[in-house]
């Protein structure tokens, strides 16, 4: 198969994990060309049954084991997580995202792992962390959304705490868990030793509160949901269009908002004492963004959007996925990519790579395998020969599996 090419290219990861977070920061630096072994259990990793699924799998999982090996291996068996220990001294970083503890029962703690690669990164992915009074219970991206803060101020005022439409709160964890990864990456390359990264679901929705914690213990205010309105400045808000669509606008610097009055023909605005500057448009916000909406519902989306974008005023429309795809600005990023699926599937619109690189880009190679599908080739490298691995496989500790899908198809942009 060769190595990948790309920013990561030479660096080998083993992945325990399933679902969401740990397999999300495995496909990112998969995308930037770190070799991904994927160490599935036995039956494959839930998310093969998770959203659309195909009699060729689910769709998701394809995405998300984009450019990755898979090996199905039984974590619960004594030779299994011999052959996982074996595995992680050949590999530069570990992802794992089980609840605390689970390595330590199967006797793959971080301390077992560097006996035989001191070198060795365990990036470890947990609803609550690895320590503290929470640290055994479960937790997904959704306790780690409301135990995060988040929920509590997403939606309107009236209305119950909302969700994110995706899994913010996993994939926030994974980002984070790329971001440690690639950290002790280079404080490996100081000192020469291995690192453990511990990424508490909860704490990373909890970042990204911006000024709400400050503003608590100052001054004691507890952020109340506001719908779309941004909290710190006026006018930015989502406003209907004329042909029943939907635009965000950001007109809440004064130059802006100058400029955004002329263009909705109301000048005058910008000079009234009510909106003449962002403490008094915010005081007066409800009679502003009434006054906007009166002006974006005698407008096409389209138009309202050529018009701003001439005035250079912060707008864009409020895109679903078939927008997404037929935009031109996403088509010439390459972030549509039409790759070749398993033959039952056939052509797949996929998400392109983030982020750009120039003189070595990331790349989606091949989109998730069959469960297994790497397994002997991977435990081949490990020097099992092919008694051995009929002997595992016989005894269910290792799945040879499914063939590996397609490798055809190559990344390229909407027509």
């Amino acid at each position: 198969m060769g190595e990948p090419t790309g920013q990561l290219s030479g660096l080998r990861v083993l992945e325990l994990g399933s679902l969401i977070a740990g397999p999300f920061a495995t496909r990112l630096l998969a995308d930037m060309g770190a070799r991904v072994i994927k160490v599935e259990p036995p039956g494959g990793d839930p998310l093969r049954n998770w959203g659309l699924v195909t009699e060729d799998g689910s769709l998701w999982s394809m995405v998300q084991s984009r450019n990755k090996e898979s090996v199905v291996i039984d974590l619960r068996t004594p030779e299994g997580q011999r052959l996982v220990r074996k595995l992680s001294g050949t590999v530069d970083i570990l992802v794992e995202n089980f609840r605390p503890g689970r390595l330590e029962s199967w006797n793959l703690d971080p301390t077992v792992l560097r006996e035989e690669n001191p070198r060795l990164i365990v990036v470890r992915i947990s609803g609550f962390g690895q320590n503290g009074p929470y640290r055994d219970r479960p937790g997904y991206g959704s306790t780690g959304e409301a135990m995060g803060g988040l929920r509590f101020i997403t939606g309107f005022e009236d209305r119950p705490p909302l969700k994110v439409g995706v899994s913010l709160g996993d994939a926030v964890a994974a980002l984070y868990a790329t971001i440690g990864a690639l950290a002790a990456l280079h404080r490996r390359e100081v000192t020469g030793e291995g690192e453990t990264v511990d990424v508490a679901l909860y704490e990373s929705v909890f970042s990204l509160l911006e000024s709400i914690l400050p503003e608590y213990g100052y001054a004691g205010p507890i952020r109340q949901r506001r719908g779309n309105a941004l909290l710190g400045s006026a006018p930015s808000n989502v406003y209907p269009t004329g042909d029943d669509r939907w635009i965000t606008i950001g007109a809440n610097g004064d130059s802006i908002f100058r400029r955004f009055c002329a263009a909705i023909d109301r000048p005058e605005l910008a000079d009234d004492p009510r909106f003449a500057d962002n403490q008094s448009r915010r005081a007066n916000v409800a009679e502003l963004d009434r006054l906007i909406e009166s002006w974006t519902r005698r407008h096409e989306l389209r138009e309202l959007w050529e018009i701003l974008v001439r005035a250079e005023v912060p707008a864009a429309p409020v895109y679903s996925i078939a927008d997404v795809v037929a935009d031109p600005q996403y088509q010439a990023r390459e972030m549509i990519l039409r790759l070749v699926g398993p033959q039952g599937v056939g052509e797949l619109l996929v998400p392109g790579v983030v982020p750009k690189f120039v003189e070595a880009p990331s790349s989606v190679r091949w989109l998730g395998r069959d469960a297994g599908a790497d397994t002997a080739t991977v435990l081949r490298d490990l020097g099992l020969d092919e008694t051995e691995l009929e002997r595992l496989a016989s005894s269910s500790i290792v799945d040879l599996g499914g063939s590996a899908r397609s490798m055809a198809g190559t990344a390229g942009t909407m027509e």
